[in-house]
């Protein structure tokens, strides 16, 4: 039997644990790029501990600057790499270890794992990432420890980390955010293509905001929380509290969005 139900439920938010900054060192400038990126190309930015921030360009250039904070590591010790490959597309390293490569698929490590968990231990350095896009170029950015933020952007975002909260808003689209320990926001305009699209944590609350009607079927799920969607949505057979299966519009591609301790909620903005 085919039923349609308005969902709309509270949302409870949950918010990261704030980093205490005091007695810690910096090293602002610590990394500057200034590059020309092709309009429908990427950026991509990759980082192990610290936040990363991405804003509008006032220019036609990818603008990047990167502040090492510490206590006792020593900031000689984390190298940050820059490569351009043919296409004009731009990725951005930060590297703790000697033996670490960083491609555009993430980071890989091939020699000793007692050395280099070591040398992590006693290495606190932080990396903070201020990049800068002009209307056009694609963005990619992760974190392993720290938040992630990007407003400003016209077009496709990839943005993810473990222990922090992510907040993606894009004018164009489509948008992919996740994280582990942290919320999720995700915030996009007009939807172009067939592309899936996922949003995820485990411990936080996942909202993800779209502009004017879409057709897509959607996968609501949650352990510990409640659903909110700001459409109507048809629901074949029954209703489960902790996953919500429903086709909007006419249906089309899947827009998952899940976690375990928290609310999820759909929004029309």
């Amino acid at each position: 039997m085919r039923q349609s139900y308005r969902i709309i439920l509270g949302v409870a938010l949950v918010a990261p644990a704030a980093l205490s900054a005091q007695s810690r060192q910096t090293e602002r400038d610590a990394f500057t790029l200034s590059e020309r990126v092709p309009q429908g190309q990427w950026i991509r930015v990759r980082n192990l501990n610290g936040e990363m921030r991405v804003r509008a360009s006032t220019s036609d250039k990818v603008e990047i600057s990167a502040t090492k904070t510490w206590r006792r590591g020593d900031p000689k010790d984390v190298r940050i790499e820059s490569k351009k490959s043919s296409d004009g597309s731009i990725l951005v390293c930060a590297i703790w270890t000697d033996d670490t490569v960083c491609t555009e698929n993430g980071y890989s490590s091939h020699g000793d794992r007692n050395r280099r968990e070591n040398n992590d231990n006693r290495n606190d350095v932080a990396v903070e990432f201020e990049i800068r896009v002009p209307k056009g170029v694609k963005v990619g950015v992760w974190s392993v420890n720290g938040g992630v933020t990007v407003d400003g952007v016209t077009s496709e975002v990839h943005a993810s980390t473990v222990n922090g909260s992510v907040d993606a808003v894009s004018t164009g689209g489509p948008v992919q955010a996740s994280t582990v320990n942290g919320s999720v926001h995700a915030t996009m305009g007009r939807l172009d293509g067939n592309e899936d699209l996922d949003f995820s944590t485990v411990n936080g609350s996942v909202i993800a905001e779209f502009t004017g009607d879409i057709d897509a079927n959607i996968e609501l799920s949650t352990v510990n929380g409640r659903f909110q969607t700001d459409w109507p949505v048809t629901i074949t057979g029954r209703i489960d509290p902790r996953h919500l299966r429903a086709t909007l519009g006419k249906g089309g591609r899947r827009i998952r969005l899940s976690t375990v301790n928290g609310n999820v909620e759909l929004r029309k903005r």
